[in-house]
């Protein structure tokens, strides 16, 4: 292996933290281990071990060999959702205090809610704000929607304003976040100076830096969020670059966004909101690019780990982008790939509603520890993965590996004592129950982002990631009618593999509303000093020429309306009068797609709000070997028989084994039967088959 260097990546989820490593040859080699809350690092490490001893080396070898480290983490996630940020207070224009607290109006007492709590309105209210009534300061100040300055900055006041909440509310993070302050954010900087003269332990983060857009509630909870939780990021990326120092790796970390891209550690650092489900966006990043290598360009891109069942949507090749961002309940500004979920993954508990009697299966979710009680590390609570034991599709020995033995009598004893017996029914009985359940809140989920769009589901193709998602997907994408699912090779490990398949992204914009009649020299003149800045960025990165890319976007809107619509430049730039017609051309498609055909209403008029750039530093991709199909005789990999559960039964029944390691390319199965991965689990139903292709992935056919 001399002169082999590596590319490494590693995604941190709730349950498990997976490594991939790329070879400079095109080898994949996976690692996996259970994350370690809340010294996620330790698993990170961990996990890195796990595929060094299979490719045979050391942690140190495999580190000092690695020429590039990729990372994505659950860090800002899980800070919010579990309320253990920093301590933060916010300083706003006087009279605009409660701006956070009155949120969207009525929207803000039901945004993020499950459809189950909007059905009570009495009993809905807002989120508790991150911060603190009494954390809330207004200091007098005011720029108007043209950037001048109104009333100058009363800096005593500031001043004032910063001690109060450093020594009487004991705040750790400021947020600021003035009226206007995305055309003329010179008061916000004043802020953000005397604060360093004042209490430069605190963590500070300005409107104007974090969210330079119109929307003065959403731009407010954005520095919010990101003051809330990026002093533990900046601490958690410290420290994993300490100790990935420490065993030998000098390298540069990039760290995934929401919206696809990477970023170097420092900066991600800073911009803390950027991290926010970016495993599930790496995931439909890697999804894209193994679409595109098996020409395949829709895509239904669903991830099942251990907390949660995630989904995004592949159109054309193209990627969807979420129109109003959320983490937990509250709004954010930050471009994000579309992705939506609910709580139902491996490690989510099953229980019985207390008033029903009914099962359901999460949201609450067992975690990695004490995990379902098969793991055997203390969990006490029925889970999903539990479930999945009981009705075959797991097999004791077979799990991580076999680094762990899962404990199928004590799953067996509890779940009949809290979940079986109370039913009246048997274990098997309310283990399949469980599964349906399961398999049809996913379908629901779908639908909802296919169907009740406009699309039919019929015309993607499902591609199944995450270690749980293998053993549903052929149930409810037989339910959907998808054309095949594919099962890739790095399934379980799907989301550190889109880490490596994406590029250094920076996003640029700025705000200013003009008429879809204004001539292109001032359009170009708005973007000119976007592109000058991203030039510097790029090239401080070590990027030029070939290896960037640059891609300018408009937000448009009917005049009067207040939903504008990110429409692309797909024409050559700078503009010129074809492109910016082309331009507004676009923009009415995409209306028309979101909101209905026949919605278009030219005559109202078209503004421009938002200018947008993405500036791309193009990273090398790893290049996959495909590798040649042969016979379809899959019989060599068959290692024995077992009862499993077959829908089309609607019992467990005996089906055929397979050891995915002994299958090659080409060798095709029929269902029902399971494939056993190193990394995850994969049942075929009755009526489908399973081969394997060139990539190794496995693409189930529905034969019905």
């Amino acid at each position: 292996m001399t002169g082999t260097t590596y590319i490494v990546a590693t995604d941190v989820g709730g349950t498990c933290t997976d490594t991939i490593v790329v070879t400079s040859a095109g080898e994949i080699h996976i690692g996996k281990a259970l994350s370690t809350p809340p010294d996620f690092a330790d698993g990170v490490l961990n996990s890195i071990q796990s595929a060094a001893e299979i490719m045979g080396i050391s942690r140190r070898e495999l580190l000092e060999r690695t020429s590039l480290f990729v990372h994505g983490s659950t860090v800002v996630d899980n800070t919010v959702l579990t309320r253990e940020g920093a301590r933060t207070g916010l300083i706003t224009t006087e009279g605009f205090e409660d701006t956070l607290l009155v949120t969207r109006g009525a929207y803000g007492r039901w945004s993020g809610l499950t459809e189950e709590g909007i059905k009570n309105p009495v009993k809905t209210d807002r989120a508790p704000a991150l911060v603190e009534t009494g954390a809330i300061a207004g200091v007098r100040e005011r720029v108007d929607c043209n950037g001048e300055v109104v009333e100058a900055l009363d800096l005593a006041a500031a001043e004032r304003a910063v001690r109060f909440l450093v020594k009487e509310k004991k705040v750790e993070a400021i947020a600021v976040s003035f009226l206007w302050s995305f055309f003329n954010a010179d008061h916000e900087r004043a802020v953000r100076d005397l604060i360093g003269k004042v209490a430069p332990q605190a963590y500070v983060t300005l409107s104007s830096d974090i969210a330079p857009v119109p929307g003065e509630y959403e731009r407010t909870s954005t520095a919010v969020i990101n003051a809330y939780a990026g002093r533990i990021t900046r601490d958690y990326l410290n420290s994993l670059e300490r100790l990935l120092g420490e065993n030998g790796y000098r390298g540069q970390t990039m760290v995934m966004q929401g919206y696809g891209g990477l970023l170097p550690a420092g900066e991600a650092a800073e911009r803390a909101v950027g991290m926010i489900e970016c495993g599930p966006a790496a995931g439909v990043i890697g999804a894209k690019f193994l679409g595109e290598l098996m020409g395949d360009g829709d895509i239904i891109a669903a991830d099942m780990g251990g907390t949660t069942f995630k989904v995004g949507v592949i159109q054309g090749g193209e990627l969807d982008y979420a129109r109003e961002p959320l983490v937990d309940r509250f709004h954010y500004v930050a471009p994000k790939i579309d992705v939506v979920s609910i709580g139902a993954g491996g490690g989510s508990i099953v229980q019985l509603d207390p008033k029903t009697r009914l099962p359901t299966v999460g949201p609450r979710s067992a975690g990695s520890r004490p995990g379902p009680i098969c793991y055997g590390l203390g969990g006490t609570e029925p889970t999903l993965t539990d479930v999945m034991l009981l009705i075959g599709y797991m097999e004791p020995s077979h799990f991580l590996r076999g680094s762990m033995t899962l404990d199928r009598d004590n799953a067996h004893r509890i779940f009949k004592g809290k979940i079986a017996d109370p039913l009246g029914v048997s274990v098997e009985e309310a283990a399949i129950g469980i599964y349906r359940i399961a398999a049809a809140q996913i379908t629901d989920l779908i639908r909802k982002i296919t169907v009740e769009r406009g699309l039919d589901p019929r015309d993607f193709v499902l591609h199944s990631f995450g270690g749980t998602c293998g053993m549903l997907a052929s149930a409810f994408g037989e339910e959907l009618a998808v054309r095949r699912i594919v099962i890739p090779y790095t399934a379980s490990v799907n989301c550190a593999f889109g880490l490596v398949t994406a590029d250094v992204r920076h996003e640029y914009s700025t705000t200013t509303t003009l008429p879809s009649d204004v001539s292109p020299e001032a359009v170009n003149a708005i973007f000119a000093p976007l592109m000058e800045s991203a030039h510097r960025q790029l090239e401080a990165e070590g990027f030029t020429g070939s290896d960037t890319r640059f891609d300018w976007s408009v937000d448009l809107r009917y005049r009067r309306q207040v939903h504008e619509v990110t429409t692309p430049v797909h024409a050559r730039t700078p503009l010129d009068t074809a492109a910016l017609a082309a331009l507004i051309d676009d923009f009415e498609s995409l209306y028309e797609r979101k909101f209905g055909r026949g919605s278009a209403y030219r005559e109202a008029g078209i503004e421009m709000t938002m200018f947008r750039l993405t500036a791309s530093g193009l990273m090398q991709r790893p290049k996959l070997p495909k590798e040649t199909e042969g016979a379809a005789d899959a019989s060599a990999a068959r290692i024995g028989r077992r009862r499993i559960f077959v829908e089309a039964r609607g019992a467990l029944a005996e089906a055929d084994i397979y050891d995915f390691t002994k299958l090659a390319p080409g060798n095709r199965l029929s269902g029902p039967a399971v494939i056993h991965t190193p990394i995850t689990t994969i049942a075929v139903q009755q009526g489908q088959s399973a081969r394997m292709d060139g990539y190794r992935n496995i693409v189930l056919d529905m034969e019905g």
